[in-house]
């Protein structure tokens, strides 16, 4: 199977590093322009150089509605038009696993907004140039979590999670007359990040093992494992297929 992305105009969110770094790279390999977009600069120029000069950054919180038009828009006229658009952004946003008597407002609206209402702001501004060219690809980057329970706990995560999922399969109805498809990855658990190094960490040699013997292939994932599954749902490959998700989680 040959997948190449020549001429196309990607777009990815999250890909300061782990999971998104490896889509941004894979998509540069196959022949695409990439814009990476992040809210850590730092990061996101240490994926332009490990991309190489088909790939730009992007400065942008996906969370904010205004920014994230403006971003797009950009994007679209430096280049004619956005063909593929990779939602990644997401996570914990540094929380961790509580009582739900304990999580305040704003504790819930911070994950809701880069993991869910991020995910639709982009959707909705790709969607403008992709309905005019009459084609589109959009891969969102969900969880396991969104289909089972949250390892970590987190109520927002796994709620947020869950709702990308339902919003891939209304987004693929609503868009399929324009040929954009909508697919979404769960991915189960991958070492992509200082978070989940963390999360791993601390999960002592007991939790590890317990981990990995409900895994079916006894390890864990790497970035390299959902942006290989990313590939193929943007190609030409997957052109009949949308509102699918995909578990990328070595066999649950």
């Amino acid at each position: 199977m040959h997948i190449e992305f020549k001429g196309k105009t990607v777009i990815v969110t999250g890909a300061a590093h782990g999971i998104g770094r490896a889509i941004a790279k894979s998509f540069v390999t196959c022949g695409a322009h990439v814009f990476a977009c992040d809210v850590n600069l730092d990061r996101l120029e240490e994926t332009q150089r490990i991309c190489g000069k088909s790939c730009e950054t992007v400065l942008l919180d996906v969370g904010d509605q205004v920014a994230v038009k403006t971003a797009v828009s950009k994007i679209e006229k430096a280049r004619s038009g956005v063909d593929i658009l990779v939602n990644n952004a997401g996570g914990v946003c540094k929380q961790v696993g509580r009582p739900i008597e304990e999580i305040s407002a704003q504790d819930w609206q911070t994950i809701f907004d880069v993991n869910l209402s991020g995910t639709f702001f982009m959707s909705q501004a790709a969607a403008v140039s992709m309905k005019r060219q009459k084609y589109g690809r959009i891969v969102n980057i969900s969880s396991g979590a969104g289909r089972t329970v949250s390892l970590t706990g987190i109520q927002a995560y796994a709620s947020a999670k869950a709702g990308q999922i339902g919003l891939t399969r209304q987004l693929s109805h609503e868009l399929g007359d324009w040929n954009i498809t909508v697919n979404c990855i769960a991915p189960g658990f991958i070492l992509s990040n200082p978070t989940t190094e963390k999360q791993w960490e601390a999960m002592g040699d007991s939790g590890k093992e317990k981990l990995l013997s409900n895994i079916a292939l006894h390890r864990l994932g790497k970035p390299d494992d959902i942006a290989n599954a990313v590939m193929f749902f943007a190609s030409d490959h997957a052109s009949w297929i949308t509102g699918e998700t995909l578990g990328v989680d070595g066999g649950k």
